[in-house]
């Protein structure tokens, strides 16, 4: 096997014996509870030098975990490609002038995917399941989305994404991550916690087609009369949320997601409900690590459906670029440093993927 290979497998033995990507069994009781650090006030004020100093440096760290696998993605590195469409509602459309709404079909283009860059990582890991989405309005416009299945991010700000991946570079030595590194990043960041409790207490679910998706980040919709409305927003699976039991989990194979994808659509379309939840004063904005209150209002803004799978090599997909801020009229970012600092890193991990083809 070649250095990659080795780092590769020496660093999915290491995840295999504390539960994952997330590295749930490491996360000691005493930070469950722990208050995740608040994200800097200066965050939205961020220079472009800055955020590309803070791009690189991820991509340096991704690159330093997992090694480099030419034409691949940085990140969320094994996936599958889907084509289908969206159709909105009209409740949406007192809210967002998006034409997404309009209660016409959109082509969408997607990719479902394992958070991390290891093309050969086990679907059995307890890592973050994404889903990238292009929409393609009827003006020309484009629209993505781009979310996780869990209800949380890890980090509040960038430098818990670059500290974690580099926590996470095998030592040359053993060829595996060092626990105690490790250790160390995760009683150093609290912001850590939330997702990896989730993701240790959450098995892996059986297929995509039962993962909810969350989009994390607050956004805004505006519409016609110019009114902003604060959101979150959440995809629902009409084939139910399923959780694999332990003892099914054991039974997995390595691309089992993959596998059941395609027999899953074998059977006919597969649906997602988006569900958009109204913020209010006090709720946060600029946290993806922190959650909306349960009681918040919220309603159905649309269906997804996807009618097509493919490997993501010959998938329309994989000449995308899914940067979370590509929007259309009618949808506006927040000031969230975390959703800022993913769409510079995003293009540089587009950029890399291009100069090694």
């Amino acid at each position: 096997m070649n250095d990659n290979n080795d780092a590769n497998e020496g660093r999915r033995s290491f995840l295999n014996n504390v539960g994952g990507l997330a590295i749930g069994g490491l996360v000691g009781p005493a930070l469950m509870g722990a208050k995740t650090a608040k994200p800097d006030a200066t965050a939205a004020g961020m220079s472009n030098e800055y955020n590309e100093r803070t791009a690189q440096r991820s991509l340096d760290a991704l690159e330093s975990a997992y090694g480099v696998h030419k034409g691949q993605r940085r990140n969320h590195t094994k996936g599958i490609g889907i084509v289908g469409h969206f159709t909105g509602t009209p409740e949406a459309q007192k809210y967002s002038q998006s034409l997404l709404f309009r209660g016409t079909p959109t082509e969408v283009i997607g990719r479902f995917s394992l958070a991390g860059g290891d093309p050969e990582s086990a679907d059995t890991e307890r890592s973050a399941r994404g889903v990238g989405l292009q929409f393609r309005l009827s003006d020309g416009s484009l629209q993505h989305m781009t979310m996780l299945h869990t209800p949380m991010f890890f980090a509040t700000m960038p430098q818990t994404f670059i500290d974690k991946f580099f926590a996470l570079t095998p030592d040359p030595k053993t060829g595996k991550p060092d626990p105690a590194v490790f250790q160390k990043f995760v009683s150093t960041h609290p912001d850590n916690a939330g997702q990896a409790h989730y993701l240790g207490t959450h098995n892996p679910t059986a297929s995509y087609g039962n993962c909810p998706f969350f989009g994390i980040h607050t956004f805004y919709f505006v519409n016609r009369n110019g009114d902003r409305t604060m959101v979150r927003w959440r995809f629902e699976p009409r084939d139910g949320v399923v959780n694999l039991t332990d003892a099914e989990l054991k039974t997995k194979g390595p691309n089992f997601l993959h596998e059941a994808l395609n027999e899953r659509i074998k059977k006919g379309p597969i649906e997602w409900d988006m569900m958009v939840t109204l913020g209010e004063e006090g709720d946060s904005v600029t946290n993806p690590t922190v959650l909306w209150p349960a009681s918040r209002r919220e309603f159905r803004a649309g269906t997804l459906t996807i009618h097509s799978v493919m490997d993501q090599e010959v998938a329309p997909s994989y000449g995308i670029n899914y940067d979370p801020l590509v929007m259309a009229a009618g949808i506006e970012p927040s000031d969230d440093p975390i959703l800022l600092f993913r769409s510079q890193s995003y293009g540089l991990s587009y950029s890399r993927r291009l100069r090694d083809v």
